[in-house]
């Protein structure tokens, strides 16, 4: 995939000293590339200074691992190379990082990202946080506890629902807690407190049984250090970016246009250029329905590293649900983003943003909502549960987009969400004649 200008997702592996988060991000990677993924990696050094792209240091191995990209950050350096004043926040260096199926981020702890925690029982450090989150885990204190507040009395969390689980404990543990240290209290328990999985850890890899134990109480997914491929297994099913057919929905020709909306000149270019410029670099099976194929054969030679499909409307009439079901019934992959080819400014960044949203919330539609309504045709759509479900409405004499939305499960995905993905906005301006065409075209080259 020739992803450009498109934020990736990431995820972190961390541990303490000599836990060897190193030797598992490079079996992690390695897998991940042996599968056909595109991986990124980052490398944070909490000290000053570093050595780069010489055998056994890192970067070298996470390249070596087949990392297409690797930043090495700490303070005041990163490696790109480039001087910075103070430390480089990950965020910045994950969104610099663009066109990756996934970043694997070495370190970071307070990155925010999903996190996956190692603890290897040859560690000192490794172990001692493995009893404090065992016991933490025993008590049923909640994943971001403050475990050094303990002896003032009952540690302290940050987020509500965490707060309430701590109250409902106070009773049970205050008499113990009161000027008593925790058991696996240590001189430095600090350190380890600041090192302790938090509500951000979604895996945990160790060979301490005590730590096994702790993550099923918390009901996070454990492995063994040696099960790399289980790992990747996790990590592909929940991070990384899904593969995702374009559908670009042209049709045929448009009455008040007076010739296809697809061939319209737009900029100096027939518009559905346009649309295959900003969608193409996100697709990975990239799909134009229309009854004129003829017409737009040129795209093959225009964009041919795109292997654009030409598919012809799976029926004889025309309509909204009709068109849908067309998208769904060609596309190759799990995941269908179906875009309308009059809209203008329709968003590269939104699609991923909506297959992202699509594999965290488990929905069958991710449809942007505004003011007006759905978006059905900026929209993602999981094939295999709305295939069917577009069929059985279109044989009850439906034509609407959304009328099979009641039989599956649909994500809204808010405006806040879309601008977020989108800053610049104007996704769903369409142009329905050569007016409005025209106001678009002239405010995109002014602009």
């Amino acid at each position: 995939m020739n992803m450009v200008n498109i934020p990736s997702p990431a995820l972190a592996i961390v541990g303490r000293h000599n836990s060897g988060k190193t030797t598992l991000i490079e079996q992690l990677i390695a897998e991940l590339v042996a599968r056909g993924n595109d991986v990124g990696s980052v490398k944070h050094h909490s000290h000053v200074g570093f050595d780069i792209d010489y055998p056994g240091k890192d970067s070298y191995r996470h390249r070596a691992a087949g990392a297409s990209e690797t930043v090495i950050a700490a303070p005041g350096q990163i490696a790109r190379i480039k001087t910075v004043e103070g430390e480089v926040e990950c965020s910045d260096i994950v969104r610099s990082m663009y066109g990756h199926d996934i970043v694997m981020v070495e370190g970071y702890r307070k990155s925010g990202l999903p996190t996956i925690e190692i603890m290897r029982s040859g560690n000192d450090a490794d172990s001692r946080v493995a009893e404090v989150f065992a016991e933490g885990a025993r008590r049923g204190w909640p994943l971001g506890t403050d475990f050094t507040q303990f002896t003032r009395g009952l540690p302290t969390a940050d987020d509500e629902a965490a707060r309430a689980t701590l109250k409902n404990t106070e009773q049970d543990d205050a008499a113990e807690a009161e000027g008593s240290h925790f058991k696996t209290q240590h001189p430095d328990h600090i350190d380890i407190s600041n090192k302790l999985p938090t509500d951000k850890t979604v895996a945990v890899v160790t060979d301490i049984e005590e730590a096994v134990r702790a993550a099923e109480l918390y009901n996070v997914p454990s492995f063994a250090l040696d099960d790399i491929a289980g790992l990747a297994d996790f990590v592909e099913e929940h991070y990384v970016r899904p593969r995702v057919t374009v559908v670009i929905q042209a049709g045929g020709e448009s009455r008040r246009m007076g010739r296809s909306k697809a061939t319209v000149p737009f900029a100096g270019q027939p518009l559905i250029c346009r649309l295959v410029e900003r969608l193409g670099p996100v697709s990975d099976d990239l799909i134009i329905t229309t009854n004129e194929p003829d017409n737009l054969a040129f795209l093959h030679a225009e964009f041919p590293h795109l292997r654009i499909q030409l598919v012809c409307d799976a029926f004889d009439f025309r309509g909204a649900l009709p068109g849908l079901y067309t998208a769904l019934q060609a596309a190759r992959n799990p995941y269908v983003a179906v875009v309308a080819c009059d809209m203008v400014f329709a968003s590269g960044s939104l699609v991923v943003a909506e297959a992202l949203a699509m594999n965290e919330s488990g929905a069958d539609v991710v449809v942007p909502v505004n003011k007006h309504g759905y978006e059905p045709f900026h929209a993602m759509y999981r094939r295999m549960a709305c295939l069917p479900a577009v069929r059985a409405a279109l044989d009850r004499g439906e034509k609407r987009a959304q009328a099979f939305f009641e039989d599956v499960n649909v994500f809204e995905f808010p405006q806040a969400s879309v601008l977020e993905a989108e800053p610049m906005g104007g996704c769903f301006i369409n142009a329905n004649t050569p007016e409005e065409l025209h106001s678009l075209e002239e405010s995109f080259l002014e602009g």
